[in-house]
C-alpha cells in the first residue's frame, strides 16, 4: 500500500498482498458487526470526523462513487465532489494536474475516478513531492485498473466460500468482453494470491483478456484456460464473473458492433447446469448479460457485491489513515 514515503495510496491491484487483503476482509467483517448497534455507529462516526475527502469523479459512476461517499459518512469524514470539469476551473484551461494539487490544500484524501489509464499513479506521484502528500484513492482508472473493485470482489467471494474452504482451490470464469473490463483485469491479478485458484476466460476472440494479464498469471504459476465456449466451462465454475460490453471504449471502427457478445450471457436455462452453492457476480452496470429472473436465484451475488463494496471501503479508508487497531480495540472490547 504504500506508494511514497509516509503516505498511503492505493493505485493498483499488484499492491495488495495476501496478508493485506485478509487483514482488510476480517476488519470489514468486523466494522459490520460493530455499525448493527447505534452506539457502534456513533463510535464509527466519531473516529475520522477531522478529515475531509474529494471525490474527483469524472467519468460515469454509479456504484462505486455512492459506496465511496457512503463509506466516507460512516467514519464521519466530510466529502465534497467533482463530477463535471466543466464546472472547475478547466473549463478556463487550468490542467487536471493543478486542479487536484488546488484539492489537496483544502482535503485530506482525493478518491478518484478518470477515464487515462495511470493518472492516479500520476498524481500520487506528483502529490508526494509537495508539501501536503495526501493519500489518493484510484476508484477507477483507464481500462486497465479499479483496486478497490477487486478488493470488493474478493472480500464478496471470501464470504460466498466462507463454509468452503475459502477462496483457495476455486474455479473462478470471466465472460464478457474481458479485454477492456478493467475490473476483470484487476481481480484476476488479486486471485493469484490465493492458492491453486483455476481462472478461465470465456470471450469472443476480439475481447480476450489481454496479453500483459496472461503474462502476469504466467509469471505467478497460475492456471488459466482461454475459451469461447461460455456453456461448457460455467458448469464446473465455483464462481462466474459476468461483464458487460464495453463499448465506451470503442474506436472508429466500432468494434462491438461487429461482434457476437450475446452467447456469453447467462440465462435461466442455465441455472439448472451451475453447482449448486455456486456463486454469480457482475461489477454492474448490467445490459443483457444476465436475465433478471436471476436475481432471485441464491446464487445470484452481485447485489450482495454492491453492499460489501461499501464495507471494504470503509475498511480501507480506515486503514489508510491508521485507524484499523482503533477499530479492532473497540470490537475487542464491546462485542
Amino acid at each position: 500500500m504504500r506508494f511514497g514515503e509516509g503516505v498511503y495510496h492505493c493505485i493498483k491491484a499488484q499492491q495488495f498482498s495476501h496478508d493485506f487483503l485478509e487483514e482488510i476482509c476480517d476488519l470489514a467483517d468486523k466494522i459490520r458487526q460493530i455499525a448493527n448497534t447505534k452506539a457502534g455507529m456513533e463510535y464509527l462516526s466519531s473516529i475520522l470526523n477531522h478529515k475531509q475527502a474529494m471525490l474527483y469523479f469524472v467519468q460515469p459512476s454509479t456504484r462505486t462513487f455512492l459506496s465511496f461517499y457512503s463509506a466516507c459518512q460512516i467514519l464521519g469524514i466530510k466529502c465534497a465532489e467533482v463530477r463535471d470539469p466543466k464546472t472547475s476551473s478547466e473549463i478556463k484551461g487550468e490542467s487536471e494536474e493543478d486542479t487536484v494539487r488546488t484539492f489537496s490544500s483544502y482535503f485530506d484524501l482525493i478518491i478518484m475516478r478518470h477515464p487515462q489509464a495511470n493518472f492516479a499513479e500520476k498524481i500520487a506521484a506528483m502529490l508526494d513531492g509537495t508539501e501536503r502528500p495526501v493519500p489518493v484513492i484510484n476508484a477507477g482508472s483507464g481500462k486497465d485498473q479499479h483496486p478497490t473493485q477487486a478488493l470488493l470482489d474478493v472480500y464478496t467471494l471470501r464470504r460466498s466460500f466462507s463454509h468452503r474452504g475459502g477462496i483457495d482451490g476455486k474455479q473462478i470464469v470471466f465472460a464478457g468482453d474481458l479485454l477492456r473490463g478493467r475490473t476483470v483485469r484487476s481481480l484476476s491479478t488479486l486471485l493469484t494470491k490465493y492458492r491453486d485458484v483455476k481462472q478461465y476466460f470465456a470471450a469472443p476472440p476480439e475481447f480476450q483478456i489481454g496479453q500483459d494479464i496472461l503474462d502476469f498469471l504466467d509469471e505467478n504459476g497460475t492456471d488459466y484456460v482461454l475459451t469461447d465456449d461460455f456453456e461448457a466451462v460455467i458448469k464446473g465454475a465455483d464462481a462466474i464473473y459476468m461483464t458487460r460490453l464495453q463499448d465506451e471504449w470503442d474506436g472508429a471502427d466500432k468494434t462491438s458492433a461487429r461482434v457476437e457478445i450475446e452467447r456469453f450471457s447467462l440465462r435461466e436455462r442455465h441455472l439448472r447446469t451451475l453447482k449448486a452453492d455456486a456463486v454469480i457476480l457482475h461489477p454492474l452496470p448490467r445490459r443483457l448479460e444476465i436475465d433478471v429472473a436471476i436475481d432471485s436465484d441464491p446464487r445470484a451475488g452481485y447485489w450482495r457485491q454492491v453492499r460489501n463494496g461499501m464495507w471494504a471501503r470503509v475498511a480501507l479508508i480506515a486503514t489508510t489513515f491508521r485507524r484499523d487497531r482503533h477499530i479492532l480495540d473497540y470490537y475487542l472490547t464491546n462485542l
